[in-house]
């Protein structure tokens, strides 16, 4: 998938500053929920700037491109609410732009969610490797419309899994969508989850993931939301117990309610190949 076209149908390690173990390489990855490239500053925006969210107006290229700059610093980047081309992005396939002017070879995305007929949602992928196969999931839930990106950049269960999700606000639903990933990543050894989750890691839907995958708790929670005062860690990028990561941290994306998460992963050479 060349980053001219969409082809989706086709504290746990080396302390910071540390190389990566011999025999490994290590990758830059980056977690976003940019909100369409709207700008939040406070919770009375969402009212007092609830049309910047269905209308092609603000200063939404402008976001893009400081998000393009921040992005275009790391391998490989999981994007939630990007706009896919609807009305309120003046057509602007987000994933797309990010991936031209953050410097991607490779991009796709999964739109997931229509609103009012004039703006739609996707989960979008970013990355500066080859994948060798890229799927989109619906998940389960009491409304349609939340899914989650697959791309494998390795073969077979040992293969670097990267999985892409968006889940919804209520603990049932969340749940439901939950146990549908955790089928799709028992089987991996080298797997990440990452995206806006709606809820913090001690949640019990959170442990009945980790009971039934290979994929650990953070070694500690990173405040994501809201991005003018965080308080609560909602956004995570999770890996599997055998992969090593470091320097976990947040950072804004623009004027997006939630700020960006970053980590740095030791990945076996085996695993991308």
């Amino acid at each position: 998938m060349p980053a001219s076209e969409s082809n989706h149908r086709v504290e746990q390690g080396a302390p910071d500053g540390a190389g990566p173990p011999v025999g490994s390489r290590r990758l830059r990855l980056l977690s976003a929920n940019i909100q369409a490239g709207s700008s939040t500053r406070g919770y009375h925006d969402y009212v007092a700037r609830s049309w910047s969210h269905v209308l092609p107006a603000g200063n939404k290229r402008g976001s893009l491109d400081l998000i393009a700059k921040l992005a275009g610093q790391y391998d490989i980047v999981g994007l939630n609410e990007a706009d896919p081309g609807s009305l309120r992005s003046g057509f602007t396939n987000q994933t797309e732009y990010l991936a031209r002017h953050g410097g991607f070879d490779y991009w796709s995305h999964q739109p997931n969610r229509r609103m009012a007929g004039v703006a739609s949602s996707a989960n979008g992928l970013l990355s500066k490797l080859q994948p060798i196969e890229v799927t989109d999931h619906s998940l389960p839930g009491r409304i349609s419309g939340r899914g989650v990106l697959l791309a494998r950049f390795g073969e077979g269960d040992d293969g670097l899994v990267v999985a892409i999700a968006h889940l919804s606000l209520g603990a049932n639903s969340r749940s439901t969508q939950l146990g549908f990933i955790a089928e799709l990543l028992q089987d991996h050894r080298h797997a990440v989850l990452m995206g806006d989750f709606n809820c913090a890691i001690e949640r019990p839907e959170m442990q009945a993931l980790f009971r039934n995958t290979r994929l650990q708790p953070p070694a500690c929670a990173v405040p994501t939301f809201p991005s003018w005062q965080p308080q609560r860690a909602i956004d995570h990028i999770l890996i599997s117990s055998d992969l090593g990561c470091s320097g976990a941290q947040a950072m804004p994306a623009a004027q997006s309610d939630h700020l960006a998460l970053s980590l740095e992963l030791d990945v076996p050479d085996a695993a991308l190949r």
